[in-house]
């Protein structure tokens, strides 16, 4: 079989094998049409290293990384969002970054504390209808900043990175889960948030509630 056919057919397998699932609850549309404005939390990011890099750092440097990762998703997400208000129509206005994590602060939430607590908790703290946010599951970090950190510490690695990321959305009123894309990318796509993020956010795009395209 010719060499490109056969990498043609390889790339779309995989494609269909990591193709993403959406998950929608029965109030969605309900619930979706009283959002006026959502929260873009920062990316609840878990780092899993190769165990000899992972015995290199402490688990506070660690937890240190997937925090700066998530906070670089969070900002990459909002920015996506302003490049393309023109392009698509948002039923929503999209919290300022700046002002969901100052309101955070503020109120003595860490950013270690936002996956356990209470989606409408977060969402009256914050003045908003709905809150937003990333998980990511990858197998290094992927901010400029704290891949830097660990190439020096534990040796340079290559460019590809194994992310299983997710797109939750949850009703401000009742912490309802409403919405949920999962995604998973592969190679060059994980090597950067602002790669790993537009290909989330171009596939997920197509079926985005908030976008009336």
């Amino acid at each position: 079989m010719n060499k490109r056919i056969t990498n043609a057919l390889f790339i779309t397998l995989l494609f269909v094998s990591c193709g993403p699932k959406i998950y929608k609850s029965a109030d969605f549309n309900a619930a979706l049409g009283k959002h006026r404005t959502v929260a873009i939390l920062p990316a609840d990011v878990t780092t899993q290293l190769r165990p000899n890099q992972a015995k290199k750092l402490s688990e506070e440097q660690i937890a240190d990384l997937s925090m700066k990762t998530g906070y670089d998703i969070q900002d990459k997400m909002y920015s996506w969002f302003l490049r393309r208000s023109g392009k698509f129509h948002y039923t929503v206005t999209f919290q300022d970054v700046t002002k969901t994590n100052t309101l955070l602060k503020q109120a003595g939430i860490e950013y270690k504390d936002l996956a356990t607590r209470d989606r409408a908790e977060i969402a009256k703290i914050l003045g908003v209808d709905a809150v937003l946010q990333n998980r990511s599951r990858m197998e290094k970090p992927m901010s400029e900043g704290a891949a830097v950190a660990v190439g020096l510490l534990v040796g340079a690695w290559g460019s590809t990175n194994k992310v299983e990321t997710t797109i939750n959305i949850h009703d401000g009123k009742t912490s309802n889960l409403l919405w949920k894309y999962d995604y998973e990318a592969s190679g060059s796509v994980g090597s950067s948030t602002t790669k790993l993020v537009d290909a989330l956010m171009r596939n997920a795009s197509k079926k985005f509630p908030y976008s009336t395209k």
